[in-house]
């Protein structure tokens, strides 16, 4: 990533014909903070800044949120569901793991590495005696930068809506949509 300059800042604030403090407030910051970093008089934390760049992106109406990148039909199995059924899902849809969802709501993931350390004939088990943690939630209205810091370390990422999973991304999402 690329950080912009204080110029950078200044340029496309000014272009967007917003004031200091119109994007102070956008940004949840103080509008001398943002004079100080036009000024180059301070430079700004990453989370100021990206606060900012936030603010600015939205003006342009260029953030890219979840509910952007998520795919609504989300192939899951049920914690009480066979661990073969879900065996036998994951190879249909190839895919090496799935979220698990009770009532539309995450409860674990399972994977194929979580059937394999499970041990033999776990194949008429309940998937909640091999599941692992539910994958991260977010609200559709997540920045594909929040999005991207989970997808850092897990294998994909819950849209949810009043705790009602409407979504899901993964990595591949995200690089189909930058493409």
């Amino acid at each position: 990533m690329e950080l912009p300059t204080p110029q950078d800042l200044r340029e496309r604030r000014t272009t967007l014909e917003l004031t200091q403090s119109d994007l102070a407030d956008a940004a949840d910051v103080s509008q001398p903070l943002i004079a100080r970093i036009e000024g180059g008089d301070v430079d700004p934390r990453l989370s100021t800044l990206r606060r900012i760049v936030n603010a600015l992106q939205e003006a342009e109406g260029k953030v890219v949120r979840a509910s952007d990148l998520m795919n609504e039909t989300v192939i899951s199995v049920a914690p009480d569901d066979a661990v073969h059924g879900a065996v036998e899902l994951m190879e249909e849809e190839a895919y090496s793991q799935l979220p698990v969802l009770q009532n539309g709501v995450p409860v674990g993931s399972i994977s194929q590495s979580d059937v394999v350390h499970a041990g033999e004939n776990v194949g008429d088990h309940p998937v909640s005696d091999v599941m692992s943690e539910s994958f991260p939630t977010v609200a559709p209205g997540a920045t594909v930068d929040e999005v991207r810091n989970l997808l850092d370390h897990y294998k994909a990422v819950m849209v949810t809506d009043g705790g009602e999973t409407v979504g899901i991304i993964t990595e591949a999402d995200i690089a189909a949509h930058l493409s």
